[in-house]
């Protein structure tokens, strides 16, 4: 009888120690490839994002490099300390970007940009300049849409694909203003 007890121990905590490698294996492979948290730090996504706000990513796209304009993307900066940055996409690989007038034009047409502030003003920054800038091949261009305090490729260019983690899909915290993206 004491032998029969102590193989149901030995295989119930078998199967539990399984069960729970198993299920901390796939939280590992959904955080790492599909889905992902991203607490957002500063001002430059006003007014669609807050400072501490936190958001869902998925991560799909950026494997497959399949990314949308006006889609919110994570990305590695590529700065000394490799921070993430969230941005928009506003121009895709081909697309002729200028920025004149307080405007962005994309091919040749100004850029409708709903989510912006009223009397939003965009300035060209150093990198673009007065100039029709034509976003390569592998890249995207993107603008934070607080364009008066955001770091972006006015002033260091266009991201590299390889370099998008994920896109924002979901503002899930604070709680009084969860909505998609």
């Amino acid at each position: 009888m004491e032998k029969n007890n102590k193989h149901k121990i030995f295989k119930t905590s078998t199967q539990l120690i399984f069960t729970l490698t198993l299920a901390i294996l796939f939280a590992i492979g959904i955080n790492t490839y599909i889905f992902a948290r991203a607490d957002i730090e500063g001002t430059s996504m006003l007014n669609t994002l807050n400072d501490k706000d936190i958001t869902f990513v998925e991560k799909i796209s950026s494997m497959t490099h399949i990314i949308k304009r006006d889609e919110i993307i994570i990305f590695n900066s590529r700065n000394e300390n490799n921070d993430l940055f969230i941005k928009r996409v506003i121009g895709l690989a081909g697309d002729k970007l200028q920025i004149k007038n307080g405007k962005v034009y994309i091919n040749g047409h100004i850029l409708s940009e709903p989510y912006l502030a009223n009397n939003t003003i965009t300035d060209a920054g150093p990198f673009i300049g007065d100039k029709i800038y034509t976003v390569p091949k592998g890249y995207v261009f993107v603008l934070g849409d607080n364009r008066g305090n955001s770091t972006d490729s006015r002033f260091f260019g266009p991201v590299n694909i390889d370099d998008i983690k994920g896109h924002a899909i979901l503002r899930v915290y604070p709680f009084k203003n969860i909505s998609l993206l």
